[in-house]
């Protein structure tokens, strides 16, 4: 008995979440360029780490300096859901402009997770050491991913579609 229905919840289970999953695909696939740059947090800048971060690659901080000037756990949130958008600005600019390096898309969806696993690492760490040195360097790690995730993201729009650039730049 108990047995059956726990094969019941598994099944509504699993078929919510297929349902949440398809609602959020439908979602992400009617979105314009504009609710994109909405979703982009421009509370906290890289600005802070590079002179040049959406030109170049690289941070002019050290760990611990970078740790400062992203405000701790509040940077790190901040890299983490604009990794996830600018990974869907990714996808947008394929589907809508002929000509697209498919190689430059599929390299800022590699971008964006490494920096959602390593901020949610160097966040966990965070949570149970607070700023402790293995913190600092995660940290350090996701800032830098980040630097050159947006590079290669201006790369993207100035090759494919020039004129969403100084929008993607005031965002940022």
């Amino acid at each position: 008995m108990i047995l059956t229905e726990l094969q019941v919840l598994a099944v509504v289970a699993i078929a919510l979440y297929l349902i949440h999953w398809r609602k959020g695909v439908r979602r992400r696939n009617a979105q314009s360029w504009e609710t994109l740059l909405a979703r982009l947090r421009s509370d906290w800048s890289a600005r802070e780490l590079s002179d040049q971060f959406l030109w170049k690659e690289g941070l002019s901080a050290t760990p611990e300096d970078a740790w400062q000037r992203m405000n701790g756990p509040r940077g790190l949130w901040v890299m983490y859901q604009n990794a996830r958008v600018m990974q869907e600005m990714a996808d947008y600019a394929a589907k809508n402009c002929e000509g697209v390096d498919r190689l430059l898309v599929e390299t800022l969806h590699s971008d964006a997770m490494q920096i959602r696993v390593c901020a949610l690492t160097a966040l966990a760490q965070y949570g149970f050491t607070q700023a402790s040195e293995g913190v600092r360097v995660n940290a350090y790690r996701a800032a830098a991913m980040y630097t050159g995730m947006a590079a290669r993201m201006t790369q993207l729009l100035q090759d494919n579609a020039a004129t969403m650039v100084p929008d993607f730049v005031a965002a940022m």
